[in-house]
């Protein structure tokens, strides 16, 4: 359990670029197979360690292709690492997993390697929003992983579980709630949006932002924590010393399996989904062997398989999946999700972070 629990940290301090670690370039893990073989970058740890387990050697058995897994360096020091060398003609992975604010700033340079989609016919099951494009429709990236942050509870506390997100407002809960620190790995804004304006298209406008800050400011006085340090709120969570607030679905369900008083509850709003892509850098010769990867990634069997090993939730529609409900559960929803507005953390990333500064957490 603990071992999961450490990979959704890891995992996502890279996305989040919110913790330091995975060394620049971990020591790759070969598996020798005639001449084809494919880099690809992982968050590393646990989550590194889970892929090599239970995926990249089943891959190399089913396609002949060699996997040289290399461990990605935290935040967008990837996305640099990526740039620089595609300069200079050299990809130090082939294929990586990348953010969805990363995709858009490596669109921003034709960093990613169009994708031929007649070559990856798997991609037929995919939720339409993991099917990452550029403006003129050309495919940057295929959805790999994701995941979900819901409303947690402690349940010594809270007998009953909160049905919407506006649980965070309510006064009653003054004093009681642990919220994420930043801007773009909160996403409180769009809870906002969701929950009193609408949807997110409220955040279209400087003045829809502005409104939305201004109704999140309203929660303030319930919240006790603004927290960067994960391990920090789940041991308050589990104690009852902060029994509210915005958490990881699965970490909190492989939390209470552990036999801890806290419950994941999605919202009637949704929970808040994020996600990984696999994107092709534009310095690799490895086209080919690429497109089998990602269209191999995008079987159902093998999103099932990442949901069970891994605590991923899938990028495939719901009924091309053999997981039981409980295994569903545990990783998702059918619940209309919250979508993270990623385009104003690329566009707007200054002015957000400031307003958050004076308005929220100052």
């Amino acid at each position: 359990m603990k071992n999961i629990l450490n990979a959704s940290v890891s995992r996502r301090g890279v996305l989040a670029g919110s913790l330091a670690g995975a060394g620049m370039l971990a020591m790759p893990s070969i598996l020798r197979a005639q001449d084809k073989s494919l880099k690809v970058g992982v968050y590393g740890g646990y989550f590194k360690d889970s892929f090599d387990k239970n995926i990249f050697a089943e891959f190399t058995k089913a396609t002949g292709i060699a996997i040289e897994s290399v461990a990605e360096p935290t935040g967008e020091a990837w996305l640099v690492q990526l740039e620089q060398a595609a300069k200079a003609g050299q990809a130090p992975a082939d294929v990586s997993m990348i953010s969805q604010v990363s995709m858009l700033k490596g669109q921003s340079t034709e960093l990613w390697t169009p994708l031929d989609m007649d070559k990856i016919k798997n991609a037929s099951g995919l939720i339409d929003r993991f099917v990452n494009k550029y403006p003129d429709g050309r495919v940057a990236g295929i959805g790999a992983v994701a995941w979900y942050i819901t409303l947690v509870t402690n349940t010594d506390v809270y007998k009953e579980a909160p049905t919407s997100w506006s649980a965070l407002w309510d006064p009653a809960n003054e004093d009681k709630l642990g919220l994420l620190a930043l801007v773009s790995n909160s996403f409180l804004l769009e809870v906002t949006a969701k929950t009193y304006f609408g949807g997110t298209n409220a955040l279209d406008t400087e003045e829809g932002i502005l409104k939305a800050f201004e109704k999140l400011a309203e929660v303030k006085p319930n919240v006790r924590l603004w927290y960067r340090d994960e391990a920090q709120f789940e041991q308050a969570l589990k104690s009852g010393e902060i029994p509210m607030g915005q958490y990881y679905h699965d970490v909190t369900g492989l939390a209470a399996a552990d036999g801890n008083p806290v419950r994941s509850t999605f919202p009637k709003e949704g929970g808040i989904q994020d996600s990984g892509c696999w994107a092709l850098s534009r310095a690799s010769t490895k086209v080919e062997e690429a497109h089998i990867f990602i269209d191999y990634m995008c079987q159902p069997s093998i999103q099932a398989t990442l949901s069970r090993k891994v605590g991923t939730a899938p990028t495939v529609k719901r009924e091309l999946l053999d997981l039981t409900a409980e295994e569903f559960a545990a990783v998702s929803s059918d619940i209309e999700p919250i979508t993270p507005r990623y385009d104003l953390y690329q566009t707007k990333s200054d002015w957000l972070n400031q307003k958050w500064t004076e308005l929220i957490v100052g």
